[in-house]
């Protein structure tokens, strides 16, 4: 206790959770518009009661504290909740998944976002690995859950079918919804329909309460599931909106999956600002430009690889000049300065963020600086193309030598491990004392990532410590040769990673996308004006030693999926010792 004697009681003092921030919005602003879907609108008043149905529901079931809740998303990276009841959703960007994110921790369950592109085994370990009490899936993604739910019930010891709820779209064909049904699962607006629109939710008495579960990812053969808390998903909420400039009444498109990290913690801050969500079904630049006209958005998210697609959509699948200022926030991979400016060039204002699924998505931001305003556009992009300094909520931020775990010098050279410390880290991994061992080692949050750390204080990743490339007795950072290669006019996306060379141990692999138009008929002449390109731009031995031209294979968030293509480049054998 402190030296003044006063302890807390229940007059001045309450768990933190975003829940609340629904609620306010609906007292504050009943009419306002909080969520578009197509011909599809709900006011803020009308979505609180939505999911007070929705938190009933889930408790007539008995579905509560103690019970995960899974969801499965179109563009959803797979999550689930811990240490209470776990509910899956498999659904993309639509008002159910929205309401789910309030709905499910309402009724003191923990809320399981899935991406829907992963394969049926990874859903049901994923699955299994919480053991979901209820799947909540979209139609079009029923057959999914359907094949997963039969792979869990055979490998399990012990099943017990979960609660099945179906989401029905108008924009989408009946037969899918009508086969769901037909199998026994509830459609989601009958499920609402046993609510009660005045359902008495309670808070939680501990903010360290579980409110979401999101797993890493599907590329390993047993993904690590993302503990988060309510009190991190509060803080977190507000963070994003402040560094971002968000202010009441915001329009909010929804480019970012909502399953990947809970959609950075925006599902939450949209009913703290009373702003309205536009939820996309399928994410395209013409689809992006109609909206930003036909809803005046303000505010959106995406990864590097979305942004490329908007700055290079054919004019008649764009609206420009833009109508109004466009705020964007991209994080995901570090985007290279030409995507940035060419962002820029188009009217959109992009602030550049860096997080991971541990830190409650986007947790570093490069705050811009009104004297970078007077630099020339190239310097700019380069300057916002660092990951930047810490956002608000988090209290800690270093680049540390991981011998030593001191400091490294901040001289923009000395490469070491981004760590962190503070509210906006995960509670941990569920089921995986091990990873939880290694990742809080020293007390801090190991993030793998390799950056500098720059004379202003700022931080700029070099590499994913895997992606490191060592040539000889040199380290070759993939992302410098990437943004290079993305600076090249007929590139629209390149990926580098190390392919294994006779002479030097590794030498870089370039694995690049043309840009429409190209002519590709002769592609050995397009990698010989590729690497004179190369040689003109960086030292000899970052110089790609060979080029693979096709469509990079992503996830479902945007990122490539390097993993893949350091597959393929073990296929390709080692690069052979010139006999010239």
């Amino acid at each position: 206790m402190d030296i003044d004697q006063l302890p807390k009681n229940a007059a001045n003092y309450t768990a933190l959770t975003p829940l609340w921030f629904l609620e306010r919005a609906a007292t504050v602003h009943p009419t306002r518009n909080s969520l578009i879907h197509g011909s599809r609108r709900y006011t803020w008043q009308q979505t609180y009661h939505r999911c007070r149905r929705f938190a009933s529901a889930l408790s007539n079931y008995s579905i509560g504290p103690g019970n995960t809740v899974l969801s499965f998303s179109l563009s959803l990276s797979l999550s689930f909740l811990l240490s209470m009841t776990w509910v899956a959703v498999i659904a993309p960007n639509i008002p159910a998944l929205y309401e789910a994110h309030f709905g499910i921790p309402m009724a003191g369950a923990v809320l399981n976002p899935v991406n829907i592109r992963l394969n049926a085994s990874t859903v049901a370990f994923l699955l299994g690995h919480c053991s979901a009490a209820a799947v909540i899936v979209d139609q079009e993604s029923f057959s999914l859950a359907e094949e997963a739910l039969k792979i869990w019930s055979e490998k399990a010891k012990t099943f017990r079918p979960p609660l099945l709820v179906v989401i029905g779209d108008e924009n989408c064909d009946p037969k899918s919804l009508n086969y769901a049904v037909g199998k026994g699962a509830i459609e989601y607006e009958d499920f609402l329909q046993g609510g009660d629109p005045e359902y008495a939710w309670k808070p939680p008495e501990d903010e360290w309460q579980s409110i979401s579960l999101g797993y890493t990812s599907g590329t390993t053969a047993s993904p690590k599931g993302v503990v988060l808390h309510h009190r991190g998903a509060y803080l977190m909420s507000l963070s994003g909106a402040l560094i971002w400039g968000m202010t009441d009444g915001a329009v909010y498109l929804w480019t970012l999956p909502m399953f990947h990290c809970n959609g950075w913690c925006y599902t939450w801050t949209l009913a703290a600002i009373f702003g309205t969500n536009i939820c996309l079904r399928q994410v395209t630049a013409k689809a992006v430009y109609e909206a930003i006209a036909k809803y005046k958005v303000t505010h959106f998210c995406a990864a590097p690889v979305v942004l490329n697609t908007i700055i290079n959509a054919p004019p008649e699948e764009t609206i420009l000049p833009l109508p109004h200022v466009v705020h964007v926030n991209t994080a995901g991979a570090a985007p290279p300065p030409s995507v940035l400016s060419g962002m820029s060039e188009r009217g959109f204002r992009v602030t550049h963020t860096y997080g991971l699924s541990e830190t409650y998505g986007p947790s570093v931001y490069c705050a811009w600086k009104p004297e970078w305003e007077s630099l020339p556009p190239e310097r700019q992009a380069q300057l916002n193309a660092r990951q930047g300094v810490r956002y608000i909520g988090l209290e800690n931020l270093e680049v540390v030598n991981t011998k030593t775990m001191q400091p490294v010098p901040a001289d923009g050279k000395t490469v070491g491990e981004i760590v962190m410390r503070g509210n906006s880290v995960m509670k941990g991994y569920l089921k995986n004392p091990k990873a939880n061992e290694e990742t809080f080692a020293n007390g801090w949050f190991h993030s793998g990532d390799l950056a500098v750390k720059h004379p202003d204080g700022y931080i700029e990743i070099k590499d994913r410590s895997k992606d490191i490339i060592i040539s000889g007795a040199e380290n070759i950072s993939s992302v410098e040769v990437e943004n290079s290669l993305y600076s090249h006019p007929a590139i629209l996306e390149a990926a580098v990673v190390a392919r294994a060379d006779e002479k030097w141990g590794e030498s870089p692999c370039a694995f690049v996308t043309l840009k429409p138009g190209v002519d590709d008929s002769n592609q050995q002449r397009i990698a010989e004006d590729i690497l004179r390109f190369c040689k003109a731009k960086m030292p000899a031995y970052w110089v790609p030693k060979s080029f693979v031209f096709g469509p990079l294979p992503k996830t479902a968030t945007g990122k490539i999926q390097k993993h893949l293509l350091r597959a393929k480049a073990k296929e390709m054998g080692p690069v052979k010792i010139s006999k010239l």
